[in-house]
């Protein structure tokens, strides 16, 4: 004879699954959204996706590219004799790298320390820091030069207090001059910064290259204020609390709109309902799926 509890189970279980099929939200590609890996792969992550590689190191933008992102977001920070370095943490501590900031090493000293992940992610990596100038270099070595997203880490926790900032105008130089050097077209690039006084530094080392303002969640209407006074061309805001009344709003305005975060399929798909043009995406493979551009 036949459970009729199990029937019944067996009979809502299904039925839930066809409530959840409905519920899902679908998405329809869009072929104008521009896929840059978050940080080159993203961060250390044990799961969806496991990542070894660290943040914004060139073993995580080289997977990036070759997953087939439209480009990637690096994080830039200046090492003691002035040389620009990819590197994502405030301090040298929070990878067990070493200790002090960025700007109290030589960048020479900087290549050669090794990031430290801890268990599991080290037994797949051995990555280094490298310089901009290094990147630059390899990236003109590939048939297509990708897209850009340079995030200025310019809060500087080594200086004193009410100095912090005082090394972004030799930071924007110093950027302006590897660009130069390495004949990188400036509609490859988005600057990306917090500070409403970097904008004008960065306008007269590098007159043609787009600003992209990013926006805390909590500052939206100030943030987007700022970046309509001072005829930005992007807003940039965090995947953990966009809206869609945001992107809306600063759609409006005739700025462009970038979300930078993003890992589980069900953040993804929340984002995407936003319609940025731009995503700075942790998950890319599940991006790039979502997006009809690979299986």
């Amino acid at each position: 004879m036949r459970n009729p509890f199990f029937l019944k189970a067996v009979l809502a279980f299904a039925i839930t699954l066809q409530l959840a099929g409905c519920a899902t939200t679908k998405i329809t590609p869009d072929p104008k959204l521009v896929v840059l890996g978050h940080a080159g792969s993203g961060f250390f992550t044990p799961i969806s996706p496991f990542n070894f590689r660290p943040p914004s190191s060139w073993r995580g933008i080289r997977r990036a590219l070759l997953r087939g992102a439209d480009g990637v977001e690096i994080d830039l920070q200046l090492s003691k004799d002035s040389v620009v370095m990819l590197y994502h943490d405030q301090k040298l501590d929070n990878s067990g790298m070493g200790t002090g900031c960025i700007s109290q090493h030589a960048a020479a000293e900087l290549t050669q320390l090794r990031y430290r992940g801890g268990w599991p992610y080290d037994w797949f990596q051995k990555e280094k820091p490298i310089t901009f100038d290094t990147l630059l270099a390899r990236l003109n070595r590939r048939p297509t030069f990708p897209r850009l997203h340079l995030d200025l880490h310019e809060d500087d926790q080594c200086l004193p207090a009410g100095q912090q900032h005082a090394r972004t105008p030799l930071l924007i130089r110093q950027i302006a001059r590897s660009l130069a050097r390495y004949r990188v077209a400036p509609q490859k690039v988005l600057l990306i910064t917090q500070e409403s006084g970097t904008i004008p530094l960065v306008r007269a080392a590098m007159p043609k290259v787009p600003i992209g303002l990013e926006i805390a969640s909590d500052e939206f209407a100030f943030g987007l204020k700022l970046a309509r006074t001072q005829k930005l061309h992007t807003v940039v805001l965090d995947a953990d609390r966009v809206t869609p009344e945001q992107t809306a709003q600063a759609r409006a305005a005739g700025l462009g709109v970038v979300v930078f975060g993003g890992r589980s399929p069900k953040d993804i798909k929340r984002v995407l309902a936003t319609q940025p043009n731009e995503i700075e995406v942790d998950n890319l493979k599940r991006l790039l799926i979502l997006q009809g551009r690979r299986k």
